[in-house]
């Protein structure tokens, strides 16, 4: 039976047994008691604890991949030279999470509030703008996501359309019009793309001239993600997750299904419009991820079964380093946990130098560097701490609004805020 069917009938049966049978009445606290969420994690534990990690391999730096998995990156900055690029305002900055493309030349790709795609060099230099819209689209401030293909550069937007761009000078190759938005990350691998939209379909197209594929269904695609879904694969296979918590492996070359785990077994309906998810990383055959629902998975890459689960409230991407899965809660809590099977083993406040009225700071995104954490916040603010000792080093003022997750490309950290990037070295 459709979940949503089935739902629908369990309120009907529940409403009429609350109103005639006065034994079920008294049974609502049980029922309370199924559908209840574990509460988010706001305490410290064991913050004394050294988190040991190897020597950093010299010249480590994270240029993106198809796992997701930034790792430990060798940089290190003082905010000394500090510099800006500004464009048009982004629509709804802080729920789209857009995302800056460091290319195989060294340029930085990235989209703002008209929809105009630009290049600019490491240096924040323009090297080229575009736009492709209409006036009339223009006004709905289109949210493109971005990748590299080779020399083209792959531009999907939430009103249906995807661009194939020559990354060298900013022409539009070939324009593909869709059935609904898109509304994920985009994975390239060899001459293919991958990307999910508004309707939950994963669709495969052809780099060389755009033409789908195959695409692959799942369930409940009325429930459209409040953020961007996420892609990754490995070997023959591409995993995602949908707007209601379904992982979903496939092979890569034709779309059959593999595995599929439901996450969210329990969901009630008017939860599942609220779910968001953070981006999957897949290391050691696991795939990790979590949500704001309380939830941080291990899932086994090979059969779809959940290797753990843990009580963590985040949807931030998490970060696998050796043994360890380091991630950061929506309260602001650093947690570090064991890999291989779940267990916590350090919980710490980041942001307990922070004075927070009515707790409205809130965390945007971090990443490692150095054994360093970077911690942004949607304050304009950027945290760093030893992630070894747990040792706070310091609080930088950048800005006065939101800033999002640190990127480290070519050696220099690039940030994001409504209207402009930060560069620092």
């Amino acid at each position: 039976m459709n979940k949503f069917l089935l739902y629908l009938l369990i309120l009907l049966i529940l409403s009429g047994c609350k109103i005639g049978n006065k034994d079920i009445d008294d049974q609502s606290e049980n029922l309370k008691i199924i559908f209840e969420k574990a509460k988010p994690i706001k305490k410290e534990l064991n913050s004394s604890l050294k988190i040991k990690l190897k020597k950093l391999t010299k010249g480590e730096v994270f240029l993106g991949n198809n796992t997701n998995n930034t790792g430990n990156i060798d940089f290190e900055t003082n905010f000394k030279n500090v510099s800006s690029y500004k464009f048009s305002s982004i629509k709804d900055f802080s729920s789209n999470q857009p995302e800056l493309i460091f290319t195989n030349d060294e340029s930085l790709v990235f989209f703002d509030g008209d929809g105009s795609i630009f290049k600019v060099n490491k240096e924040l230099k323009e090297i080229w703008k575009v736009n492709y819209y209409t006036k009339k689209e223009k006004k709905l401030k289109p949210i493109i996501y971005l990748a590299q293909a080779n020399k083209k550069l792959i531009a999907a937007d939430n009103l249906s359309r995807i661009n194939l761009i020559n990354l060298k000078d900013g022409s539009l190759l070939k324009s593909i019009e869709g059935n609904t938005g898109f509304n994920s990350n985009i994975i390239v691998s060899k001459n293919r793309f991958f990307i999910i939209d508004f309707e939950n379909i994963i669709r495969c197209y052809s780099i060389k001239d755009g033409s789908e594929l195959w695409n692959f269904m799942t369930e409940n695609p009325f429930i459209k993600s409040k953020k961007k879904l996420s892609i990754v694969f490995k070997g023959e296979l591409v995993f995602f997750i949908n707007s209601i918590g379904d992982l979903t492996a496939l092979n890569i070359n034709n779309g059959s299904l593999f595995w599929q785990t439901p996450t969210q077994s329990n969901i009630i309906y008017q939860d599942a419009f609220t779910l968001e998810t953070s981006d999957l990383v897949f290391v050691n055959d696991s795939i990790f991820f979590s949500n704001n629902k309380n939830e941080l998975f291990s899932i086994d890459a090979k059969t779809g079964t959940v290797n753990w689960k843990q009580t963590v409230n985040s949807v931030f991407t998490p970060i696998i380093v050796e043994n360890f899965v380091i991630t950061v809660s929506n309260e602001g809590y650093l947690f570090a946990i064991d890999q291989k099977n779940g267990n916590i083993l350090r919980v710490t406040n980041m942001l307990k130098n922070i004075k927070n009225k009515k707790n409205k700071i809130k965390p945007e995104g971090f990443i490692l560097a150095r054994n360093k954490i970077y911690l942004s916040l949607n304050n304009g603010r950027l945290i760093k701490t030893d992630l070894a000792t747990n040792n706070e080093e310091r609080v930088y003022k950048l800005t006065n609004s939101k800033i999002l997750r640190p990127n480290i490309f070519s050696d220099k950290m690039y940030l994001l805020k409504h209207n402009a990037i930060i560069k620092t070295d």
